[in-house]
């Protein structure tokens, strides 16, 4: 794609990297077919190669974010389904990160629009701000059908479970033979609305020879932000993270930060890129990246001891779309479940988005629930007993509209080698 910024445009640091990401798209169109929103709207605009083309006005024109780029952007799930299919090796991601704060100093948004995602910025990379407002979310259950599509879809996303404290720093000891010492991302939303993912990952970590650290001054990755366009709140949970992070290697020795939550694995494995203009933490970022792994990687190094309890059950894997399009972790999950004694099946359209994508099943309600009653259909048809998938925000959103139990891999690969059976089953 041929682009005409001028020299000076080029100084600025986010338009050199969008300069070098637009050149490497051929206009092949492959990238539609495995768009969700274009697979759902067959609007060209909401495909990721009509976006890239109002991206690219949008950057080159030096104007405020139009209406049509605002709604268009604001539709993409950023699943990155397109760089999988993507044959030139276009970098969507980082394209679509800049213009979402671009679009965030610029664009004219309603005020209502304005006021719910600094709301959702205020409340869910805090642990115990999202606990109360759970808990507010549960008592407006019954009168949900009442509220706008949007607050309807805030309450409804609230588990029905009570909301769980939140991890503490400590450190979980190793059970035998010590293998790994490793970094928990605790996260934010999971260790309140699924603290039973949290306890499963250590449980099944520390049982096959992994202590456990949960690094105190560690918090939110920093998704939330960086996904609704705040790249100053974003850099500072990451800073965070990496300061927590490079201080418990340099104390005690780290062999990787585990992260058992796919959406958040995507950006702490972006760190490197993200901090590369901040001169005292871009080169401890890129090590912290380096060290990234999400939880499916680890075990794939550890002799797991299956004790029979899986009994072949009949078990959906869902990829989540930040682990198998964004970390490109596609087999290890599956393959785990199979030596596991698991009977794994997948569904048809796997490669589709779920429809849950962080704050987008707030934001965008209709579309979200859309992906959702397809995905779910999907699952059923597999005949399967149980979904399994590696992202907090697939599992919460899928139990909202699913005849089957949805679980984290993890919860059964630690029943299968001598943890409790998951409460969902």
């Amino acid at each position: 794609m041929q682009t005409h910024f001028t020299p000076d445009q080029l100084h600025d640091p986010a338009i050199a990297v969008a300069d070098g990401i637009l050149r490497k798209c051929v206009h092949c169109g492959f990238c539609t077919a495995t768009c969700p929103t274009y697979v759902v709207l067959g609007d060209e605009n909401d495909s990721p190669r009509g976006r890239i083309y109002l991206i690219k006005d949008m950057l080159e024109s030096a104007k405020p974010a139009s209406a049509a780029v605002t709604l268009h952007v604001d539709r993409c799930l950023s699943c990155l389904s397109c760089m999988t299919t993507c044959p030139s090796g276009v970098h969507y991601m980082h394209l679509v990160d800049l213009a979402r704060v671009r679009i965030e100093e610029t664009a004219r948004r309603p005020w209502h629009d304005r006021l719910l995602r600094r709301l959702l910025r205020a409340l869910l990379p805090y642990p115990r701000r999202f606990a109360a407002a759970m808990a507010m979310g549960r008592l407006g259950r019954p009168f949900a059908a009442l509220l706008p599509a949007r607050l309807r879809a805030m309450v409804e996303a609230a588990p029905a479970a009570r909301p769980t404290a939140p991890l503490k720093p400590q450190v979980f000891a190793a059970e035998g033979p010590l293998r790994k010492r490793v970094a928990l991302l605790a996260g934010c939303v999971q260790q309140v609305a699924a603290a039973e993912i949290n306890a499963a990952t250590i449980r099944l970590l520390t049982r096959h020879g992994c202590e456990v650290v949960v690094a105190a001054g560690s918090g939110c990755c920093g998704a939330v932000d960086h996904h609704l366009g705040g790249e100053a709140a974003a850099l500072d949970f990451a800073k965070a993270n990496v300061d927590a992070w490079i201080a418990e290697q340099r104390a005690h020795g780290l062999d990787a930060v585990v992260i058992n939550a796919s959406g958040c694995g995507t950006v702490v494995k972006d760190y490197g890129f993200l901090l590369r203009h901040e001169a005292a933490w871009a080169a401890r970022a890129a090590e912290i990246a380096a060290m990234a792994v999400d939880v499916s990687e680890l075990l794939a190094d550890l002799p797991l001891k299956p004790n029979g309890a899986a009994g072949g059950l009949v078990v959906a894997y869902h990829a989540a779309c930040s682990l198998q399009h964004g970390q490109r972790v596609r087999d290890l999950p599956k393959d785990l479940l199979r030596a596991a004694g698991f009977r794994v099946v997948e569904p048809t359209e796997s490669h589709l988005c779920c429809g849950s994508a962080g704050t987008y099943s707030i934001l965008q309600p209709e579309l979200s629930r859309t992906l959702r009653d397809r995905k779910t259909g999907h699952l059923r048809d597999t005949g399967a007993q149980v979904v399994a998938s590696g992202n907090v925000g697939c599992i919460l959103h899928l139990s909202g509209d699913s005849s089957l139990p949805v679980v984290h891999t993890v919860e059964l690969l630690d029943w299968a080698t001598g943890g409790p059976r998951p409460k969902r089953l």
